[in-house]
C-alpha cells in the first residue's frame, strides 16, 4: 500500500463553489484510477485539512499525480484555492488494526 497525506490551509478569498466542484471531481476522478484504494478529508477546528489517500503502490499515486486533468487542477489549486501544504508520502506504511469482537 502507499498512502498520501496532503495537509492544506484554504486562502481566505477562496472561491468556495468552484473549489467544491473541482474537488468533487477530482475526487470521482481519483476513484476511477487503477491502483485507486480509498479517499478521506478531515477539517479541524483551525480550518487545516488532512486528506488522505490510499493507494495500491507509488505507480499508481504517480500516474494520479500526473493524470493530465488532476495537473490542471493542481496549478489552479496554487494559484487560487491553497494559502499553503505540504504533501507526505509513505511507501507501506507500518499498519496496526483492531476491530472489536462482536458480542
Amino acid at each position: 500500500m502507499f498512502l498520501v497525506v496532503f495537509r492544506n490551509r484554504k486562502r481566505a478569498d477562496i472561491d468556495q463553489a468552484a473549489y467544491s466542484a473541482d474537488a468533487m471531481r477530482m475526487e470521482e476522478l481519483a476513484r476511477a484510477q487503477p491502483g485507486f484504494l480509498s479517499f478521506k478529508s478531515y477539517v479541524s477546528d483551525d480550518g487545516e485539512v488532512i486528506a488522505l489517500s490510499e493507494w495500491a503502490d507509488a505507480a499508481a499515486a504517480r500516474d494520479w499525480g500526473s493524470h493530465p486533468d488532476h495537473a490542471l487542477i493542481q496549478g489552479k489549486g496554487r494559484e487560487a484555492y491553497y494559502q499553503d501544504y505540504t504533501l507526505y508520502t509513505v511507501e507501506n506504511p507500518r499498519t496496526h488494526h483492531y476491530d472489536r469482537p462482536c458480542d
